[in-house]
């Protein structure tokens, strides 16, 4: 996986790293409970990168592959009014959803490395990776999917929403530290203030004292 700035090509191989950390499909696993969940503790960390890289980078920047392009124009080609923004686990996952799926995702046995490890893909592109928005799905299929949100836009709302987040967060912040500085300020006036009139009173005192004396003398 690949993008076009600095700090995000070291996510994007670290995202490779995990993947290539499943060493098996989903189905080599058998019944082996421990193995199901290394694996699948091994598909969230590469779940959470990825999150991770469409929230700091715009997702449209992002290469994930190779072939990309190759892997974009045969999925719409054959899934041309396929929806992405919010997936039917029926169109991936039915018997004739299948039957479709699996002459697409053999194509790029060969092309892709690893094209059918299990991978978890989200339902709703806007949200994140959650229990109840996630399903499993080979790696090319995952890879397909999200080179279309990417390139069509979809992913975008993650970013965007990242960003504004963090721009509220920061506007806050700015507004607490300028009523911060308000209430110093008007502390400190109401401290002038308050020396002023002391000062003021003390001068009074001060004059009412001479006053006496000059009335004194006089007397």
């Amino acid at each position: 996986m690949e993008a076009t700035g600095g700090p995000e090509e070291l996510v994007s191989g670290e995202l490779v790293s995990v993947a290539h950390a499943l060493s098996l499909p989903a189905e080599s696993y058998g019944n082996d409970p421990d193995i199901e969940m290394a694996w699948a503790m091994r598909a969230m960390q590469h779940a959470e990168i990825y999150y991770k890289l469409i929230s700091s980078v715009d997702p449209q920047f992002l290469k994930l592959t190779k072939v990309d392009d190759q892997i974009y124009s045969e999925f719409r080609e054959n899934f041309k009014n396929l929806r992405i923004d919010i997936l039917d686990p029926e169109e991936l996952k039915s018997e004739s959803a299948k039957e479709k799926w699996r002459p697409f995702c053999l194509k790029f046995d060969g092309i892709v490395e690893d094209f059918n490890y299990g991978t978890l893909l989200r339902l709703n592109c806007s949200q994140g990776y959650t229990e109840e928005n996630t399903i499993f799905a080979p790696r090319i299929q995952f890879f397909a999917i999200e080179i279309a949100r990417n390139r069509e836009g979809y992913n975008k709302a993650v970013y965007t929403g990242i960003k504004e987040k963090e721009e509220k967060e920061a506007s806050n912040g700015g507004d607490k530290g300028a009523n911060s500085r308000g209430e110093e300020e008007k502390g400190a006036n109401r401290e002038g203030e308050k020396e002023k009139t002391n000062e003021r009173e003390e001068k009074e005192k001060e004059a009412c004292k001479e006053i006496s004396k000059s009335s004194e003398t006089t007397m």
